[in-house]
């Protein structure tokens, strides 16, 4: 045993039996994982972790006798631990879901649902990479200690680079664009749904046209636009394909489509469009990286916030070789300092800043 790395401990807490069973068989399908324990509702949950203490707990959304949010407040505020939200793909669902996310839960992952070997296999590595990032985790309560001792993750099976949907930037296709306009450039996973908040509340109205890709499942995506749209002076709004990038607009990609940046005469537009998981993701940062470089170049500020794992880190290169300027967030305010690490370590990063100051860095440096 000696050296064998420790499981990540998970507490399942859903209504449904067969909900439990499939998030049960699809989490230990990974060596890293165990579930030790799962409970139909709250209060049976707590008193399993009376004797027992998860380090990750996957919580469904809508439950009878106590609801997922009243719970996650009374984890967060007696014993911090990382929290995933497992939500259906309703519309309540998701506003809950990212209601809870404002409380402290650090992932969503939709519920597990029969569908072709793809469909199934692609929501096996979204469900496992949430509760690995979560375990990854600084909740905002816990100790930083804890934070350094838990494991990086386990290489993984091989992974599609952004070649998969868009070949990489010759020195012929290098973006040959008509305008000077600015374009901010946004990459966050993990903890990314609270850093994107501050980052665009501090943008005024004026602000140059951003395009941002979160790791979030489908249907979130528009309701997370829909939840800052109300809080930010700029537009936000879920990326449609040819949607133009204009002055006070920020758009986000939606959930399982890939987005990316084209220009046609002076105007920046997105594409929008299906495609493999690239880096185990779609939407994939390094594919709408990638395209900055090759269609925006100088003109674009590129920004990596807090995620695990690397995407990102080769597109934020590429748009850097191309003539951006690009920014990282620092360790110290990301929830799992993955992403960004990765992108600095490539050596595509000129600024590294806390999440509060890269607003201002950013519009400093389209002015």
């Amino acid at each position: 045993m000696g050296n064998q790395k420790k499981k990540i401990k998970v507490l399942i807490v859903d209504d449904s039996a067969v909900v439990r069973q499939t998030l049960k068989s699809i989490l230990e399908s990974d060596p890293e994982i165990e579930v030790i324990g799962h409970a139909q509702d709250p209060f049976v949950a707590a008193t399993k972790m009376k004797t027992m203490v998860p380090d990750v707990i996957t919580l469904d959304v809508e439950m009878p006798r106590m609801d997922g949010i009243t719970f996650l407040q009374k984890i967060m505020t007696q014993h911090p631990i990382p929290v995933v939200m497992c939500s259906t793909l309703t519309t309540a669902g998701s506003d809950t879901a990212l209601m809870a996310m404002e409380y402290g839960a650090i992932e969503i992952i939709t519920k597990p649902k029969m569908g072709t070997k793809q469909f199934l296999e692609e929501s096996r590595i979204r469900i496992c990479d949430a509760v690995k990032a979560a375990a990854l985790s600084n909740v905002k309560k816990l100790s930083y200690k804890r934070n350094s001792a838990i494991h990086t993750p386990n290489k993984v099976s091989p992974k599609l680079t952004a070649d998969a949907v868009l070949p990489p930037p010759s020195r012929t296709n290098r973006a040959m664009s008509h305008t000077t306009q600015k374009i901010i450039l946004v990459g966050a996973s993990t903890g990314g749904t609270e850093a994107l908040r501050i980052f665009l509340e501090a943008l005024p109205q004026d602000a140059p046209g951003v395009v941002i890709v979160q790791h979030m499942p489908e249907e979130f995506t528009k309701a997370f636009a829909a939840r800052l749209n109300n809080l930010c002076r700029v537009t936000v709004k879920e990326a449609e394909n040819n949607d133009s990038v204009v002055v006070g607009q920020a758009l986000i990609a939606p959930g399982n489509k890939h987005t990316l940046l084209k220009s046609s005469g002076s105007r920046y537009y997105v594409e929008v469009k299906d495609g493999p998981l690239v880096g185990r993701h779609r939407p994939s940062v390094d594919v709408l990286f990638r395209s900055a470089a090759r269609y925006g170049g100088k003109n674009c500020v590129g920004i990596i916030m807090t995620g695990m794992g690397d995407d990102g880190a080769r597109g934020i290169k590429e748009m850097h070789d191309a003539g951006a300027t690009n920014i990282a967030q620092d360790e110290q305010s990301c929830i799992v300092f993955g992403m960004p690490k990765e992108a600095i370590k490539l050596g595509g990063i000129d600024i590294i800043k806390p999440l509060e100051k890269i607003a201002g860095e950013a519009l400093k440096l389209c002015s």
